[in-house]
Parts: C-alpha cells; structure tokens; sequence
C-alpha cells in the first residue's frame, strides 16, 4: 500500500530560550506512574542548585492533574513541571492551555510518547535541567469538543488499549501494546471510515483511523512518519486499511530500514477533520479510553509552551 501525503502548510516550530531558570514552579506528581523511584530527593537536590523555588502536589485520581496545573498557574508560577505518563501529561498540558506558563515534562511512565518525540531525556536529573539549558516550544495540540489530546485511535488501537493486562501494561508500556496487537493481528474486523478533510471527504476501510500531532509510537527511533511535526500547525490523520501477515511485514521491515512505518498508511495532513466510523469503534486519546459522540476534531497550534532540549547546531 503507498502512502498519501497532502500538506497544506508549512510552519517553522516555535521556540524560545530559557535563558535563566523559572524562580517558582509548582511540580505536579502522579505516584501511580509506571516508574517505581524516589523522586523528592532529586527534585530537591537540582532545584535547589538552579536556585527555583517549588510546590509540590500529589495526584490522587483521574483530573487532578488538571486541576492541580491549572491552581499552579493561577498562583502565578513561572512554570509547572508534571511527573508522570502520557496521561499526566496530556492533564497537565490541558490545564495550561491559554495561561502562557510552560510545562516541564519528567517522564514518570512507562512509554513516555511524548517526550520521546520531543527528545526529554528519561533520567530525571537531566529533564530538570532543561529548566535553564533548554527551550521553550510550542507544541501542537487537538480538540475535540472539550477534549484535548495529542494522539487520538479509533478502531483497533483502541480495542487493542482496552484490552491490554494493566499489570503488563504498567511493566512494559507500549511492547506490550505491540505483543497484545501481535495476538489480535490475525483477522482485526474492519470499519468504513468517512473522513471530512478541509472539506474534501474520503471514505476507505480500514482496521485503524488515528488523528495525532507527533509521529513517535514509544519505541526509540521509530516513527509513523517522518513528515509529521509537533510544531506545524496541523492535524495528521493516518488509516491503516488492513492487518494481514504481508501488511505487518511490509511496515516492520519499513521501521527497520528508515526509522519510520508511514509507507504502508494512508496519510493527510489537515487543520480540521469530522470522522465516522460504521459500525461504530472505541476511540483512545493518549492511552485512556474515552466515549465521544461527535468526533468534529480540529488543531489548535501550539496549544501548549514546553521545554525540550536545545536544537542542535
């Protein structure tokens, strides 16, 4: 199958130094993150050399860590640093929106998707001191009525999450999403996809339909496609239209050869898109399972301020 690009715009990211380190950050921390360390005495030992001043507070259940950024940001830090996984973040990330303050990713899960794509080192040493060595980028975010994200996946992604064995899910993060599709690969079913894309409307079949800012699937230096950025301005929206053995083969030996598995997906690059799907799918946003009636979806640039290392010269 070859793949399908069309690109309406081309956006440089947007970046600023850090220059100095934030004097207060307010530190969000998801204790049930997949990683088991002790991290206050980290936290305290590099803060405390960049000289910033920091609160920290504990995540109990799903939102809190919205609600926990968005307090921060309202007490007038200069930025907030969120500990956890790709689900903290994206709480994290949406509790910032509007507000200006940038958000300090310390990987804290098990896949990090994220943070990979955006080069955050997984040592949490190394992520605090992007504070005041890094910069501060723009990053591209979608919504979804209320519902911000990063990566949504309708259809077999979706069952493929639901699915999963959390205690496995927890140990090895996205291998065990490849094991579990590994299983499930043999006769997915499949669903007619009807895509608005700026207007134009495409209808294909398909096991899987994703819409995401990043092209990172958790796994060190494999991407969907080399084309997408986090920093564009636009959507991409990808569908992969059948799962048989040669299909799979095919995107393996891609990902090998190139670092990328794009060449077997069908691939547009938009700024707003209306997706149904018949019969209806689960739908996933950044690894948790949602239910979403109307998936009208469309890009909001640089939603989110986040530091990253520096560009390379």
């Amino acid at each position: 199958m070859n793949s399908e690009s069309q690109t309406l715009t081309e956006e440089g990211p947007s970046r600023e130094a850090s220059r100095v380190p934030p004097r207060r950050i307010g530190v969000v921390i998801n204790p049930a993150a997949g990683r088991e360390r002790a991290i206050l005495r980290t936290l305290n030992t590099v803060l405390d050399e960049l000289e910033i001043d920091w609160d920290a507070a504990i995540t109990h259940r799903r939102g809190d860590a919205r609600r926990l950024a968005e307090k921060a940001a309202a007490a007038g830090v200069d930025a907030v640093a969120i500990y956890g996984g790709d689900g903290s973040v994206l709480e994290a990330a949406t509790g910032l929106r509007g507000s200006g303050v940038p958000l300090a990713i310390l990987p804290g899960g098990t896949a990090n998707v994220l943070s990979r794509e955006l080069g955050i080192p997984g040592d949490l040493t190394e992520a605090l001191y992007l504070l005041a060595e890094g910069t501060i980028r723009g990053v591209d975010m979608g919504a979804v009525g209320e519902q911000l994200f990063f990566h949504l996946g309708i259809g077999f992604e979706a069952e493929m999450i639901k699915k999963a064995d959390r205690k496995s899910k927890e140990r090895s993060g996205t291998i065990a999403y490849i094991f579990s599709a590994l299983r499930e690969l043999r006769s997915p079913p499949t669903a007619l996809f009807t895509l608005e894309l700026d207007g134009e409307t495409v209808e294909m079949e398909g096991i899987n339909c994703l819409v995401t800012t990043f092209g990172s699937i958790g796994v060190a230096g494999l991407k969907l496609s080399k084309k997408i950025d986090v920093s564009d301005g636009l959507l991409d929206v990808i569908v992969l239209s059948k799962a048989d053995f040669n299909t799979f083969l095919s995107v393996a030996t891609g990902a090998l050869a190139s670092g990328e598995i794009g060449h077997a997906l069908k691939q547009w690059q938009i700024r707003e898109v209306r997706i149904t799907a018949e019969p209806p799918q689960a739908i996933t946003v950044d690894g948790e399972m949602v239910k979403l009636d109307d998936l009208s979806i469309k890009v909001v640039p640089e939603a989110v301020r986040i530091f990253v290392p520096p560009p390379e010269n």
